[in-house]
Order: structure tokens, then C-alpha cells, then sequence
């Protein structure tokens, strides 16, 4: 699969994959200069490109898990929905969950991102929904095997 990108500033970085094997490709800062995120912050961080994801996918955006365990940096959504007819510029808010203060460089993988496909639903009121074993069971009910 192919994914038009752009560069809306000459110094943003491609994403890349770090292996063969990769689902996600990370994604890089770009930054006018370093940035200190203090524990317990927000900074959105841009990343200087924008996409055109196809129609029928779309872009989910996951924290590094190197960059969360060694550092306490994940963005702060969780995870980032890029829709197919998106086509502005990617930005990650990522959150300091470390009790110290982290430094951010321009050009640093902040990120990674799948590219995946999707059902689009037709959601339908009704009064009723089909009976389960589960039923109502909500967290921690089908037990911890």
C-alpha cells in the first residue's frame, strides 16, 4: 500500500519503519527547539507532514513503547485517530506521566502509526438486544483465568 504524504516544512521527517516486520511507523517531532515537558504535561508536538489515507482506513496513532517506558512519554489521547479525509498537518499531544521533567528534540521518533482498515456501522435503535451468557456482566465479570 502506497500513502501520499507531504511535507508542509522543508525539515519534516518521513515516517519510517524500524524493522521488516513493523505495523507502525513512527513518527518524528519537528520542533523550532528543545522542549522541556514538565511531569505531569501536555505538549502537542508537530510533526510537519500531513497524509492522504485512504478511503476505507485509517490512521491510528500509538505510543512508542520504548519512548513510554524508558522516558513517560505517550500521547496523551491515548490513541490518535487520523480520518481518510484528514489532510491537515499530523500533530501528537504527548503526555509526561515520569515524575521528572523530559527534553524533546526535533527529529526524535515520538510516535508510531498504523495504517488500518475499518467497518463503517450503521447504527440502529431498537428495543431489545439478543440475550448472552454475559448479558449485563460489565468489568472484571467474565472472572481471571
Amino acid at each position: 500500500m502506497k500513502i501520499n504524504f507531504k511535507k508542509l516544512f522543508p525539515n519534516a521527517i518521513c515516517p519510517t519503519y524500524g524493522t521488516e516486520f513493523s505495523a507502525g511507523a513512527d513518527l518524528y517531532a519537528l520542533l523550532d527547539e528543545e522542549v522541556t515537558l514538565k511531569s505531569g504535561e501536555t505538549f502537542l508536538v508537530h510533526t510537519g507532514i500531513a497524509m492522504e489515507i485512504p478511503e476505507g482506513y485509517v490512521g491510528l496513532v500509538f505510543a512508542r513503547s520504548g519512548l513510554a517506558t524508558k522516558k513517560g512519554l505517550a500521547p496523551a489521547n491515548k490513541v490518535g485517530v487520523i480520518d481518510a479525509d484528514y489532510r491537515g498537518e499530523i500533530m501528537v499531544p504527548l503526555f509526561n506521566h515520569s515524575t521528572e521533567d523530559r527534553v524533546l528534540s526535533s527529529g526524535e521518533r515520538i510516535a508510531q502509526m498504523a495504517i488500518v482498515p475499518f467497518l463503517k456501522a450503521e447504527y440502529t435503535e431498537v428495543e431489545e438486544l439478543s440475550d448472552t451468557v454475559r448479558g449485563l456482566g460489565g468489568f472484571g465479570s467474565t472472572g481471571t483465568k
